[in-house]
């Protein structure tokens, strides 16, 4: 007996790439009538999920990762993500590669910052956000690129941020100063993480 594209939606922890629903036996015209009906909705283009499941709790770091999915949230999306930020990010901050092709995206607003390949592929954690994978760099890889990219967040933006993660998170002067030296900012972290111990 075929399976109804609801059950094959819920078999895929009931979110899928219109891609892998074709691959799955869902026809285009299935899915957009599915979503005519509201039993699906469109997450962003190109990406249904069913309309039963909870709401999404961070959409635009979810559809980042849908449609970027080589990408890394990094900087004050990252910070606040950690919750080592007062700040609230009014667009993703992502890391991609340098010699990544970005198409455009209308919705969230981005801010894309190309790292090199050493900086890019360290610090990365997986993160589930409602049953999606999303590349997040850990707070210690976040601090360092913090204070890479100083001039461009302000510099009380990053000592907020590594006051917090002193007080929020469990103080890791190895994994900093590891980041540090990845990022090339070991001398101009060095005395801030001194004063901090």
């Amino acid at each position: 007996m075929k399976k109804s594209p609801e059950n094959v939606f819920r078999e895929h922890s009931g979110q899928l790439k219109m891609s892998e629903a074709i691959s799955l036996g869902i026809t285009r015209y299935m899915l957009y009538s599915l979503r005519d009906k509201g039993v699906i909705e469109q997450v962003t283009r190109g990406v249904y999920r069913l309309a039963e499941l909870p709401k999404i709790s961070n959409p635009d770091l979810v559809t980042i990762s849908f449609r970027y999915p080589d990408a890394v949230i990094c900087l004050i999306s990252a910070l606040s993500y950690h919750g080592i930020t007062t700040q609230i990010p009014h667009e993703v901050f992502i890391a991609v590669s340098r010699d990544s092709r970005m198409h455009q995206l209308n919705h969230p607003p981005l801010r894309v910052y190309k790292f090199s390949n050493n900086s890019f592929q360290s610090g990365i954690e997986k993160h589930q956000i409602d049953g999606v994978p999303v590349r997040i760099y850990s707070p210690e890889k976040t601090l360092a690129d913090c204070f890479k990219y100083r001039n461009k967040i302000g510099m009380d933006v990053v000592l907020e941020a590594l006051k917090l993660y002193k007080v929020r998170k469990k103080f890791n002067l190895t994994e900093l100063l590891k980041y540090a030296r990845i990022c090339r900012v070991e001398k101009v972290m060095k005395p801030y993480l001194e004063a901090t111990v």
